[in-house]
């Protein structure tokens, strides 16, 4: 008998199951079955499959029609005969070593169920799940969901192995239907006498990039939607009979994610909408708590409120004012010594209207730039999204902060009145924003010499109070828009360099520079630029752009002539994004790692082979290559 059986459904993955299979086979524990469904594949993938069953005696494949993969689980738990049973889909992978972990700490412990760390697989790159990163964050033996709710997140099926005798004992099979892993995993997370946590990553969950590619990229289809309510009230009546204690929190993620997807498949129905699909969010909606309601932001519970009572046409007129950015409902307070915040919005009842926990700020900057050696700025604040014509006037405060010794150089200070302004957004549209106006100046002469000398970052902040309320925050904006990052200064051999992070977020970094980029530009495809070494040292530089997500590496030349130097990179060679957004920092290579200062103004944006790239000013003033 094989210690481990792992079963495998797949339907049209040919350009996957491969590489699945290959990490199965390169496991270090040997002593197992691979079970492979084929649930009615219309390409090769079986054919893939078939090649290899005479190289690897422990593979098998089962052919059926297709009956979705809740039904080829089955089939694969039915014919496999291990000790302990693991699941893996078509189109990921397997770390190694995983199995062997899984299984050895449930002979080590006695434990029902192992259960390890995820990546998300972005074609080659990996990054961490979201939803594993804080549940897997450190080990535990022999416990149990009620004692680690955080594994109230871990409702997938394939990053364990389960023991066969717990798992016939439970009875647990799949609904025939999409989404039909939560509830068994949720199942068995509550019916385990004890499980194990290992943050060590023993699954590589695969994005895919192609249209219509997985379930959740389906997630608005009617069928889709009503499959992920059912899964979601099957696990929430489990929770309520096992771990009551439990729901609140399961609630609270269903609320923000299941939910959101709710809105906006019956947004876009309307009244056209099945009444089916909108009773099984009622039914869900009914046994959600009142704490748990107020876990989601006043813009999100308004819509679900709607939904839950069924003013599917009001619905659609909301989210369609959400998504442009129009629906912007007013904040007003209640009492005198312990002031509550209230969202006003006709539709929203009372007593879910409570926004005082989810105030924040929202800046940008609107203009700035050295005047006179000293730089000045000007921006807007605003309060989230909502109407903040009730406030009428308040003080807008602004200053610089060190980071670590937390010294603080003030900069204004002053009365501000509400205005509405269309204001650019990063995908070239514009919306209305309600927001108090601010101005700045920041005078380098202001910083002592030994602030100078310890070539700190300052942050730049900004803080509105009045009526009560008092918000501190970054001043911050979207990355990609305006303003123009002004150019570094220099004050007692000291570079003050004005700069924005990856996420918009402003202020001034002190530093030298031991190389300086003058001039760059992008020419017929090729980013341009050239610049000068105080030391060009001994060995051939080079030019290193290192990816931040993941420290990816590409190497392009550098020419030099003296102490100056330049370089070309062909964008189209650059690695293609993974995700939304990839970064690059450009470093010269000489050995040693020189973050070679920006000193021109100019941001270029440049489309190569329909790929977007934006070239700016990193934190410390070095170059950064974004693609979007």
């Amino acid at each position: 008998m094989p210690v481990l059986s792992v079963i495998v459904p797949f339907h049209n993955v040919e350009k996957y199951i491969g590489p699945c299979l290959d990490s199965i086979a390169a496991q270090t524990l040997q002593e197992m079955e691979v079970i492979c469904v084929d649930d009615g594949s219309a390409d090769q993938g079986a054919a893939v499959v078939e090649s290899r069953l005479g190289d690897d005696p422990r593979l098998t494949l089962i052919r059926q029609d297709n009956h979705g993969v809740g039904h080829a689980r089955n089939v694969g738990v039915r014919r496999a005969t291990g000790e302990y049973l693991a699941f893996v889909d078509g189109d990921d992978t397997v770390p190694r070593d995983a199995f062997k972990r899984l299984v050895s700490s449930l002979e080590d412990t006695g434990s029902d169920l192992a259960c390890g760390n995820v990546m998300r697989l972005y074609r080659n790159l990996l990054v961490p799940s979201w939803a594993h990163r804080e549940a897997f964050a450190r080990p535990a033996r022999r416990t149990h969901i009620t004692r680690h709710p955080l594994l109230i997140r871990d409702r997938m099926l394939w990053n364990k192995v389960y023991r066969r005798s717990f798992w016939d004992a439970q009875g647990l099979s799949f609904p025939e239907r999409m989404y039909e892993d939560q509830p068994v995993a949720m199942a068995a997370h509550i019916g385990a006498r004890s499980v194990d946590v290992l943050a060590r990553v023993v699954y590589h969950w695969r994005h895919r990039d192609e249209p219509d590619a997985s379930i959740t990229q389906r997630r608005l289809e009617p069928g889709n939607l009503r499959d992920r309510l059912l899964s979601v009230l099957q696990t929430a009546d489990l929770l309520a009979a096992g771990a009551p204690k439990l729901k609140p929190v399961f609630d609270r993620d269903t609320l923000d994610i299941d939910m959101a997807v709710a809105v906006e498949a019956l947004a876009a129905m309307g009244e056209a909408a099945d009444p089916g699909l909108a009773d099984l969010a009622v039914r869900y909606l009914d046994g959600v708590s009142r704490e748990a309601w107020q876990s989601l932001p006043f813009e999100q519970r308004l819509l679900v409120h709607l939904l839950h009572e069924r003013r599917l046409g009001e619905l659609a007129g909301l989210y369609a004012q959400a998504e442009d950015g129009r629906l912007r409902p007013k904040i007003g307070s209640v009492g005198l010594l312990r002031k509550r915040w209230y969202g006003r919005h006709p539709a929203m009842p009372g007593h879910l209207s409570e926004v005082s926990g989810e105030l924040a700020l929202q800046t940008r900057l609107v203009s700035v730039d050295w005047n006179d050696g000293v730089l000045h700025g000007s921006g807007r604040v605003a309060v989230g999204r909502f109407d903040v014509g009730e406030l009428r006037r308040v003080r807008v405060r602004t200053w610089m902060q060190e980071r670590g010794t937390g010294d603080v150089v003030p900069l204004s200070d002053e009365e501000s009145v509400p205005v509405w302004e269309s204001v650019e957004q990063e995908d070239g549209g514009r919306l209305p924003e309600h927001a108090f106006p601010f101005r700045f100046a920041f005078d380098p002469g202001a910083l002592s010499r030994g602030q100078l000398a310890r070539h700190g970052h300052w942050d730049l902040k900004v803080q509105l109070r009045g009526h009560g309320l008092r918000l501190d925050g970054r001043v911050a904006g979207p990355r990609w828009l305006p303003p123009l990052i002004p150019v570094p200064r220099r004050k007692a051999g000291v570079w003050l360099v004005p700069a924005r992070n990856a996420k918009g977020a402003w202020g001034v970094r002190l530093r030298t520079a031991e190389a300086i980029i003058g001039e760059y530009r992008v020419d017929g495809g090729e980013l341009i630029l050239s610049g000068e070494m105080t030391d060009v040292g001994d060995g051939e530089p080079v030019l290193r752009l290192q990816r931040r997500s993941d420290g990816e590496e590409m190497y392009f030349p550098v020419a030099l002539a003296g102490q100056d130097f330049h370089a070309r990179v062909p964008l189209a060679d650059i690695d293609e994004r993974v995700g939304h957004e990839s970064w690059w920092e450009v470093v010269i290579d000489q050995g040693t790692a020189l973050r070679p200062l920006v000193r021109t103004r100019q941001r270029a944006v440049a489309t190569v082979d329909e790929r977007r790239f934006l070239i700016d000013r990193a934190e410390d003033g070095c170059l950064l290559l974004a693609e979007r």
